[in-house]
């Protein structure tokens, strides 16, 4: 049985199932009585680590990397989501060998503080894009742009989810299932995942002879949707705002989902209902948030655990190999989700 089964039936994410499997202390007890009660019901059995696959002999030299989030409060627990995701990479594959240091800075102006005493061998950025300055200060230590925020000039290298082919798949989806009329719905439209993925949704759309509707909220609110949600307020006003500008329209289009249940019920008190009133395709796929809503809309995946593995992957390469020149980017494909109206499968 996989992880993302045995999480589902458990209400928790993957990377909780990891933990729990691996570090069961560091997960909150009624959360290891559930997803050890699933385990139990489905006969599961973790395989001890000395018989998880991989190599066993030859064992790789353990990396030191540090994550630096730019940007970003080191009190706020929704920063640990990388963490998590490697956990759960390195129970799967014991070849991804390495210390994780997290570091954090306020502002992209500013080097970590910790930094001269970690020892890193690399740095994955992720966040805000870090000053020249601050790049510069980094020096001859190896660095590989993650996710986000990443300006058209950066020079380094990147690994990052293919936003323009999630706009395209959201366009092509809605199309298919018969929509002529479509609307894009954000809460942070500047944010540069956001932005991306609108952009090629409305590009394909109009392709395909559809009218796009953008329903967008504020330009810069002043928090990332990774750290705060938006209140329920600014989710029955973008209904309101679908509602007045474009109330023919049936398919629904959101880049981003953190949002997302706020805005479902919202729009149920405004006496729309999914799949009379309109349907609805999600631009990312968090279990957490999915499992929660009333119903089933389509969602493409991002792949965070190929990104994961990508990027580790990519900066051990930068590692063994600093002397290679020019900017190297990676781009990882998303999938299409559609589930059952139980909520049980994908197809």
């Amino acid at each position: 049985m996989l992880l993302a089964e045995i999480a589902r039936k458990a209400r928790v994410s993957p990377a909780t199932v990891s933990r729990a499997i691996n570090q069961p202390k560091l997960v909150a007890p009624a959360s290891l009585a559930r997803i050890r009660a699933v385990m139990q019901q489905c006969n599961y059995v973790p395989a001890p680590a000395a018989s998880r696959r991989g190599p066993k002999s030859r064992e790789q030299e353990r990396r030191r990397i540090g994550v630096w989030f730019v940007g970003a409060n080191a009190s706020n627990p929704s920063h640990n989501w990388f963490h998590d995701q490697l956990l759960q990479v390195q129970a799967a594959d014991p070849h991804y060998r390495v210390d994780v240091r997290l570091l954090f800075t306020n502002s992209p102006d500013e080097l970590p503080r910790n930094l001269a005493n970690e020892d890193l061998d690399g740095i994955i950025l992720q966040g805000m894009q870090p000053s020249p300055g601050c790049l510069k200060e980094l020096g001859n230590v190896p660095h590989v742009w993650f996710m986000t925020r990443r300006s058209a000039d950066y020079a380094g290298d990147y690994v990052e989810p293919n936003n323009e082919e999630n706009g395209r798949m959201a366009a092509e989806y809605l199309k298919a299932h018969g929509h002529r009329e479509v609307a894009i719905i954000a809460s942070d439209p500047d944010y540069s995942a956001i932005a991306s993925r609108s952009r090629a949704f409305t590009e394909r759309a109009k392709e395909l002879g559809l009218t796009v509707h953008p329903i967008f909220g504020r330009a810069n609110p002043g928090v990332s949707y990774l750290e705060i949600a938006p209140l329920h307020g600014e989710s029955g006003a973008l209904v309101h705002r679908l509602l007045d500008a474009a109330p023919g329209t049936t398919g629904l289009y959101l880049p981003a989902d953190h949002f997302c249940g706020s805005f479902f019920r919202a729009l149920r008190e405004a006496g729309k209902q999914p799949g009379r009133d309109f349907d609805a395709i999600l631009g990312n796929y968090n279990p957490v948030i999915y499992h929660n809503l009333d119903h089933s809309p389509a969602a493409i995946d991002i792949n965070l655990s190929t990104l994961i593995r990508k990027v580790v992957d990519h900066l051990l390469w930068r590692i063994d190999n600093p002397t290679v020149t020019g900017r190297i980017g990676v781009l990882v494909s998303p999938r299409l989700l559609t589930f059952d109206p139980a909520k049980t499968s994908t197809k």
